[in-house]
């Protein structure tokens, strides 16, 4: 795992503690299909571990070929792959990761590609960063792009060996009707008691992460649309436990963790 400089702060969160689950998180391992979703979907999420000292990676199978959003027609698709690999890791930077890989599997192929393949990179990812905690999308993806519950399926499947917990990043049912019924999408959510985690967060450190993905991001209403409902919240789901999460789970049935505090 590549190494990347310290993002400088930016944004002010309101709290400085890391209560409950999160509080046993050493070293967390995003697992993610394509070049964004360490933006679109987890940057909030990982800002927020970032902002609380807990180093953060991600690992990513594809370079994000078979997109057809490519920056308003600035980018061709024979560039696609080249321009998404700066751009996932300019974001990686702003972000704080202390570690962006990213493989080349086909995008939009992860399903083909045999399920121990893709979790014994993600254990190996795993090892090399001391991770106590994995993070992906939902178990069903959360997008209904079928490379996002690929993705997590390596990451349960990994966490299954190593004996991880794995928390799944979701969104309420509110959030899904909404955007499904403005732009016909097929988001899939959970209804808020499901949820094990609700963190109040920063958005500043996401959205500048989002700007590096300029390929992605300059015509995309569905994204500025889910994070304007969204608004200073994300939602995590256990999706496997480990011994710490069972305890979570009885000590705060309730899950709301507020913003750490930046220093």
């Amino acid at each position: 795992m590549n190494t990347s400089e310290t993002r400088r702060t930016t944004g002010q969160h309101r709290h400085g503690g890391r209560p409950g689950l999160l509080a046993g998180a050493r070293s967390v391992l995003a697992v993610v299909a394509h070049p964004d979703d360490e933006s679109f979907g987890l940057g909030a999420v990982l800002s927020y571990l970032t902002a609380t000292g807990t180093p953060c990676a991600v690992l990513c199978f594809t370079r994000g070929e078979a997109s057809t959003l490519r920056g308003a027609g600035e980018t061709s698709a024979a560039d696609l792959a080249a321009v998404r690999s700066a751009e996932f890791a300019a974001a990686a930077r702003v972000l704080g990761l202390s570690g962006a890989e990213l493989l080349s599997y086909p995008d939009a192929g992860l399903g083909r590609v045999p399920l121990d393949e893709l979790a014994g990179l993600a254990r190996q990812a795993a090892g090399q960063v001391g991770a106590t905690h994995l993070l992906a999308f939902d178990a069903d993806g959360v997008t209904g792009h079928p490379d996002h519950a690929r993705a997590t399926e390596a990451a349960l499947a990994a966490a299954a060996d190593l004996g991880f917990p794995v928390l799944g990043w979701t969104l309420p049912q509110r959030v899904v009707r909404q955007l499904n019924a403005e732009f016909g999408t097929a988001f899939t959510g959970h209804a808020d008691p499901s949820m094990a985690l609700r963190l109040a967060v920063d958005r500043q450190p996401q959205r500048l992460a989002i700007a590096c993905h300029h390929s992605q991001s300059a015509a995309n209403p569905v994204l500025w649309r889910r994070l304007e409902l969204l608004g200073d919240a994300e939602y995590l789901r256990i999706l496997r436990p480990g011994a710490l999460c069972v305890l979570f789970e009885i000590l705060c049935p309730t899950g709301g963790l507020p913003h750490p505090r930046r220093p």
